[in-house]
């Protein structure tokens, strides 16, 4: 049906308003089995719109890495996005693609939505590379992640990345094309992929965003969240103990882990992993390796997330583990709370020195009465135990580098640890705030054995070398298992009663 001028502008002026309304009028895709449909935002899509908008509302930009599975609608719902400011707005937008094939399908995508759309404006130009609406001085131009300085000479208002950890040289494509992209108002940057491996540029970006270090958030998109991403059950299907476990920490139905088991056999012995890193259920498990054995599993802490356990009553304990020398160190200072079998809060703070921290740990102890206060006395922290002892607040300082009390079975303090917190989340039920920078702090280390077959824990600078950043906040989580605690006389304020770490009593 025609419309009349007076009708087009009015509908013209209902789409410009509202992507989701421009979706609903005018948007078509071509569905798994070829056919073209009506554009209807799936869980995924309808997340990672949610976060989007919240980040525009919130700054007036988007700024956003997006890491998610396979084939699950991003670069579709971050193509329409970016049309519809285009063909309404007048803005220029700019899309870069892993190899020639990921740009030819995702221009043959921007130009399925300018077909199909009954608003659309005219183009002046369209080819294999590029979308030019005359009349609105605006264009949607796309290249491939191949020479140096591709995308170098542009101006957009909107960049969209996609693939990004596959990129050839991500570091110097990002430079060139991040700088067409001015830092101000109406502007949006996009970058999605899957995961590739540890230590990549997407990678560390992720780290960054996930730790909530600067302008971009880190949006993960979870395979299950997929309806079609089940099958029927078998009657020869087995879970292991490890699978029964991935079911119950996300939530699975047996279709679900079908579907999962049809995957992994593709793969064949060996490549398992290969699952996590194309289908990953966290953001940790996205970024694999062949090589990759965290000390505690992904799918425990998951777990404890995910749980919906309430403790009673024991005894409350913070944890601190101290940036390596204040506002100097790209390290965090961690601060974590745990009352028994729940984790309730996790906080990272950047460039505190000695007494910002130690005044912050004492208004902790004067506000919350803790049972037992744990912090790492190594560096700066040794400082703030000093400090607060000053102030009679009977802390109790930590060194990793000391011995283990169990030392035929753990090289130094900081594994015994770690190992006593990995217990804690293998002894459900526990509980976890969903946090995802702490998800994926205490999911990076590696367990490693001396030379004398103690246990150990990977050591930071050797995770440094992977790429992966300090694991601040479980570290500040571990060291709430530096020893057994009882109830502290509050009345008397005497420091806590400690009992033998073989009775495990008060973890």
């Amino acid at each position: 049906m025609s419309l009349t001028p007076e009708e087009r502008e009015q509908a013209l002026r209902r789409v410009r308003e509202s992507l989701l309304v421009h979706i609903a009028h005018c948007a078509k895709i071509k569905d798994k089995s070829g056919k073209v449909i009506p554009f209807r935002l799936n869980r995924a899509q309808r997340y990672i719109h949610e976060r989007l908008e919240q980040q525009r509302a919130a700054t007036g930009m988007v700024r956003a890495l997006i890491l998610k599975s396979r084939q699950q609608g991003s670069s579709t719902y971050v193509g329409e996005r970016f049309y519809h400011q285009v063909s309404t707005q007048g803005k220029s937008a700019f899309i870069m693609a892993h190899e020639d094939k990921a740009t030819r399908n995702l221009f043959e995508m921007v130009k399925r939505y300018q077909d199909h759309n009954p608003l659309a404006p005219s183009t002046k130009a369209s080819n294999a590379q590029e979308l030019i609406f005359g009349a609105l001085d605006a264009s949607y131009k796309l290249a491939t992640a191949g020479t140096d300085d591709v995308g170098r000479s542009n101006t957009a208002q909107l960049l969209h990345g996609s693939e990004v950890a596959f990129w050839r040289k991500p570091q110097m494509h990002l430079a060139s094309i991040g700088n067409t992209v001015a830092d101000m108002v109406g502007t949006e940057i996009i970058l999605e992929s899957t995961g590739n491996g540890q230590g990549n540029a997407f990678h560390l970006m992720w780290q960054e965003a996930e730790a909530g270090r600067g302008d971009y958030i880190a949006i993960f998109v979870p395979w299950f969240w997929q309806e079609e991403y089940r099958a029927p059950v078998k009657p020869d299907l087995e879970l292991s103990n490890e699978d029964l476990k991935y079911m119950q920490a996300y939530g699975l139905d047996m279709e679900q882990m079908q579907w999962r088991a049809n995957k992994i056999s593709t793969y064949g012995r060996g490549f398992e992993w290969l699952f996590d890193q194309e289908y990953p259920a966290t953001a940790s498990l996205a970024f694999q390796s062949a090589t990759v054995n965290p000390l505690i599993s992904p799918h425990d802490v998951m777990a404890a997330v995910n749980s919906s356990f309430v403790e009673g009553r024991a005894p409350l304990i913070i944890g601190c583990d101290p940036a390596g020398d204040g506002a100097n160190n790209a390290d965090r200072t961690a601060i974590a709370f745990r009352r028994g079998r729940m984790c309730f809060r996790v906080e990272y703070h950047e460039g505190l020195n000695t007494m910002q921290v130690a005044g912050k740990l004492a208004a902790y102890w004067n506000e919350m009465h803790p049972d037992a206060m744990f912090i790492d006395k190594t560096g700066l922290g040794a400082g703030i135990v000093d400090r607060l002892q000053e102030l009679n607040i009977p802390v109790i300082g930590v060194s990793n580098a000391s011995a283990a009390i169990d030392s035929e079975r753990y090289e130094n303090k900081r594994a015994e640890l770690w190992y006593l917190m990995k217990e804690w989340f293998e002894n459900t039920p526990c509980r976890l705030p969903n946090d995802a920078a702490l998800i994926s702090d205490i999911t990076s280390p590696m367990p490693r054995n001396s030379s004398n077959g103690r246990k150990m824990v990977e050591k930071k600078e050797d995770m440094t070398k992977r790429g992966i950043r300090s694991p601040d906040g479980a570290d500040a989580l571990s060291l709430t298992f530096a020893m057994p605690v009882q109830f502290r006389d509050q009345s008397a304020g005497r420091a806590p009663e400690t009992t033998s770490p073989a009775t495990k009593a008060g973890y």
